[in-house]
């Protein structure tokens, strides 16, 4: 989806109709106000309707008396001392909302608040993030409180880290592109994006200097993965390996993995689900999608790293020669599984997509991505996504991240009386533990094929789809990973 706004950063503006929009902390004068309300008006405004300032509450004055614009708005940021990185995105996002606007002036430098390059180009993220609607399908587009598609609303952010700002707007501009991608896809419907075109989605990186490969299915018998090709094997729909390679390292640097589930639609193959809300499943493949977005801003910003994307791309469908449970297959790992339950999928493409980064290219991490349990839901809900990993250093550091972005991540166990849980009778494994502890022992299940890699899981099956709406994200898919990976690498892993 292009951006809806043209951004661009200013020390000084001299407003001239639109919109101005005016940031104001708790308790202090809101910015800008000698440039574009010489009459007072919104002073009087504040009065009459007892506005102070608080987080993301707003006073809009339209047609001011005496003013150079059309419509002053005044946007609370809360107490000033309280505010963090990600109160600046939620303030963006809220900012956003300019109904019909043609162009938009706002002034960020509010008295009593100190503003860093990084907030402002935060700001502007917020921004483009909150505007984000999927509306491809839509013959009839637009509404009587927005503006009309088609040319970007020209935005003007003023305030005297402007130089700076620029700099730093360059790699926010690099996160809302991969966060937009990931919402396009996990939106899409199924009978649009299947292992095929996602795959093709992938390949069109190269355009930004990734460097990709794409692995068939005959590719991927020869090298053993019959995990994940038996979850494809109802489909008449091909299944894919994408292989995404970022080198903006050093040569001699080991790269660092992600790795993605992407199930473009989940029947849930003979272990069938249940009709209602089935249609929610074509978000199955809300792992992949937030790798190949990472992978894109990565790339974009030309981030300091060697990188390693891979996504295994599958659909679970129930026909005739779709996987049965009770069938065992065997992983690229060489290690067998007693299919229990075939909704039990996911597990079963990750498996030997960990295993083939592992082996392929040596990573000093890996973090896989994946919509997998239902579980998780039942234990975080949706304000958190659950994490799992082998390693106190990584997981740290990816719950740090999770704090500095808001995408939250919360670590649960792993042990061996949960890994006996996954034992079989019959074969090395079994690809489910029944119903209790789901969302570990599917943990379990993939620490079997990570060695001792440094390793973590993230369950986001309630946070990448459907979770709740907020400031910065209207939209059915979320594009949760982007932004926590994105801080993880720039933080920790660039030289």
């Amino acid at each position: 989806m292009a951006s809806r706004f043209d951004i661009g950063f200013a020390k000084t503006a001299r407003a001239s109709g639109g919109v101005a929009i005016l940031l104001q902390a708790a308790g202090q004068p809101a910015a800008g106000l000698a440039d574009v309300d010489p009459g007072n008006v919104v002073g009087r405004a504040a009065e009459v309707a007892k506005f102070t300032g608080k987080a993301l509450k707003s006073l809009d004055v339209l047609a001011p008396h005496g003013a150079p614009v059309d419509r002053i708005r005044v946007l609370g940021l809360g107490e000033a001392d309280r505010l963090v990185a990600h109160d600046w995105l939620k303030a963006g996002g809220a900012a956003a909302k300019i109904g019909q606007a043609e162009k938009v002036t706002i002034y960020l430098d509010a008295p009593g608040v100190t503003v860093s390059a990084r907030n402002a180009a935060d700001f502007a993220l917020g921004m483009q993030l909150g505007a984000y609607s999927f509306d491809t399908y839509k013959t009839k587009k637009g509404d009587e409180d927005e503006a009309k598609p088609g040319k970007p609303v020209k935005v003007t952010l003023v305030t005297a880290a402007a130089s700076a700002a620029k700099k730093a707007n360059e790699v926010s501009d690099a996160v809302a592109e991969g966060v937009i991608l990931a919402r396009d896809l996990v939106n899409e419907p199924a009978n649009v994006l299947g292992p095929v075109e996602f795959a093709a989605r992938a390949k069109a990186l190269e355009k930004l200097g990734v460097e990709v490969d794409i692995l068939t299915e005959r590719e991927m018998k020869k090298l053993g993965m019959a995990a994940l090709l038996g979850v494809a094997q109802g489909s008449v729909r091909p299944p894919r390996l994408a292989v995404m390679h970022w080198k903006g390292g050093k040569e001699k640097d080991r790269p660092i993995a992600f790795i993605g589930k992407g199930v473009v639609f989940d029947t849930g193959g003979i272990s069938i689900k249940p009709a209602a809300g089935m249609e929610d499943m074509k978000g199955d493949m809300g792992g992949a999608a937030a790798v190949i977005g990472l992978i894109h801003t990565l790339a974009a910003r030309k981030a300091k790293a060697n990188v390693i994307g891979i996504i295994g791309l599958v659909e679970n469908m129930p026909d005739g020669n779709a996987q049965r449970p009770g069938d065992i297959v065997k992983s690229m790992s060489g290690q067998t599984i007693e299919v229990i339950n075939t909704d039990a999928e996911g597990r079963l493409v990750l498996c030997d997509a960990l295993w083939y980064c592992n082996e392929t290219f040596k990573p000093q991490f890996m973090v896989n991505l994946a919509t997998l349990t239902g579980a998780i839901m039942v234990a975080l809900g949706s304000h958190h996504a659950g994490l799992f990993s082998n390693d106190d250093t990584l997981a740290t550091r990816l719950t740090a991240a999770g704090l500095t972005t808001n995408e939250r991540l919360w670590r649960m166990p792993l042990g061996r009386e949960y890994d006996k849980m996954i034992d079989s009778r019959f074969a090395d494994m079994k690809n489910t533990g029944g119903r209790y502890a789901g969302s570990i022992t599917a943990a379990q299940f993939l620490q079997r094929f990570v060695k001792d890699t440094p390793w973590a899981h993230l369950d986001i099956a309630g946070t990448a789809m459907g979770s709740p709406t907020d400031e910065i994200n209207q939209s059915w898919a979320s594009g949760f990973g982007v932004r926590l990976l994105d801080e993880l690498v720039r933080a920790n892993y660039e030289g």
